[in-house]
C-alpha cells in the first residue's frame, strides 16, 4: 500500500484526498506537534494547574489520552470515509481560533479577557476544530467532533468565578442535606449558610464541655469540584456504553444528582468521624473521604446506565413473506 496521498475529484467536482493509515497517523502527530508548540504557554499552565491542585485538576492530565484512545477507536470508521474531502472553510475558523487566543494572551489583549485561561481555550478549541475541518472535511466531523469537543471541555481547569457559578447552588444543597442526614443520626448539629458546627457530647480530661467542631461544607469539604472529574467520567461512558444521544443525554443529566447525593453522604460521614476525631474536619482527610466515596458513586452511576440502556428494546426484524409469483414471474 502507497503512503502517499491520492488526490482526485469526486462526483461533484471537489477535489478530494485518499491517504493510507500510516501517512494518517503520522500526520495527525504533526498536527499534534505543531499545535502543542503553538500553544505552549497554555498548555504548561495547565500542567501546573493539575500537579499543584492534583485533588481538583488531576483528571486533566489523563483527558488527551482518552481522547487519542477515542479517535484509535474509531479508525475503522474513518478509513471507511475515504476519500476525505478538504474544506477550506475551515481555514476561517483556525485564522479566528488564534487571533482569539492571542486576544487573551497577557500584555495582548484587555485586561478582563487575559486573565481568564479559559478564554484561550476556546480560542484553541475552535483552531483545532478548524485545523481538523480543513484537513479531512465534514464528513469524517461526525467522529471527531465529540473527542474534540471533550478535550477541550474536561483537559481545561476553570477558574474559581466559572467553577462557583455551577457549584455553589450545589453546595448549598450539600451543606442542607448533610445537615439533616446528621440530625438524623441524633447528632446535635447546627447549620449556618455553608457551615456546620457539631457539639459532641462529654467532657475533656479537664472536666470542661468539648469545644464545638466546625465543618465548612463550602471550602473544607469540596466534594462539589470533583463535580468536573464526575461528568468527565459520566459523559464518556454515556457515549461509549449508550447507542442513542437521548440516552447519553439523560444519563449525563443524572450524573449531577449523584455527585450531590455522595456529597451529601460525605458529609455526614466527615462530621460522624469528627465526633471521635476533630482531626477529621480539616486536612487531607477530606480529600481521601471524597476518593472513597467516589467508588459507590461509580457504581451507582454504573447501575444508572444499565437502567437507562433498558429503556429502549431491540426487536428482530420480522422476516420477510415470500410472495406468491404468476408463470410470468409477476407477484
Amino acid at each position: 500500500m502507497t503512503t502517499a496521498p491520492l488526490k482526485s475529484t469526486g462526483p461533484d467536482g471537489r477535489e478530494t484526498v485518499e491517504i493510507s493509515q500510516r501517512t494518517l497517523y503520522v500526520g495527525l502527530g504533526v498536527m499534534i506537534a505543531v499545535l502543542a508548540g503553538a500553544f505552549s504557554y497554555f498548555l504548561v499552565s495547565q500542567v501546573e494547574y493539575a500537579i499543584d491542585s492534583p485533588d481538583d485538576w488531576g483528571h486533566t492530565l489523563l483527558v488527551p489520552a482518552i481522547v487519542g484512545w477515542l479517535v484509535y477507536r474509531d479508525r475503522g470508521r474513518l478509513q471507511k470515509m475515504q476519500p476525505f474531502k478538504p474544506a477550506w472553510s475551515g481555514v476561517f475558523l483556525v485564522i479566528f481560533g488564534l487571533a482569539f487566543y492571542l486576544t487573551a494572551m497577557p500584555g495582548i489583549g484587555p485586561k478582563w479577557l487575559m486573565i481568564h485561561h479559559n478564554a484561550r481555550a476556546v480560542g484553541i478549541g475552535v483552531t483545532i476544530f478548524g485545523t481538523v475541518l480543513t484537513i479531512f472535511g465534514w464528513r469524517p466531523m461526525r467522529l471527531l467532533w465529540f473527542p474534540i469537543a471533550y478535550l477541550v471541555i474536561f483537559s481545561t481547569t476553570y477558574t474559581d468565578g466559572i467553577l462557583n457559578v455551577i457549584t455553589e447552588r450545589l453546595q448549598d444543597i450539600s451543606a442542607r442535606g448533610g445537615f439533616f442526614l446528621l440530625l438524623l443520626m441524633g447528632v446535635d448539629v447546627d447549620l449556618s449558610g455553608n457551615a456546620i458546627t457539631l457539639f459532641p457530647n462529654g467532657n475533656d480530661a479537664s472536666g470542661a464541655p468539648l469545644e464545638p467542631i466546625p465543618l465548612n461544607v463550602a471550602e473544607a469539604c469540596s466534594g462539589m469540584r470533583m463535580l468536573v472529574a464526575f461528568m468527565a467520567l459520566g459523559t464518556l461512558m454515556a457515549y461509549v456504553g449508550l447507542k442513542f444521544w437521548w440516552q447519553r443525554i439523560l444519563l449525563i443529566g443524572l450524573g449531577v444528582p449523584v455527585a450531590v447525593i455522595v456529597n451529601i453522604l460525605r458529609v455526614g460521614t466527615l462530621g460522624v468521624l469528627s465526633l471521635w476525631d476533630p482531626g477529621f474536619s480539616s486536612g487531607q482527610f477530606h480529600t481521601f473521604i471524597g476518593f472513597v466515596w467516589l467508588v459507590p458513586a461509580f457504581m451507582c452511576f454504573l447501575g444508572l446506565m444499565n437502567l437507562v440502556s433498558r429503556l429502549v428494546i431491540d426487536t428482530p426484524d420480522a422476516p420477510k413473506k415470500s410472495v406468491p409469483q404468476d408463470q410470468g414471474g409477476r407477484p
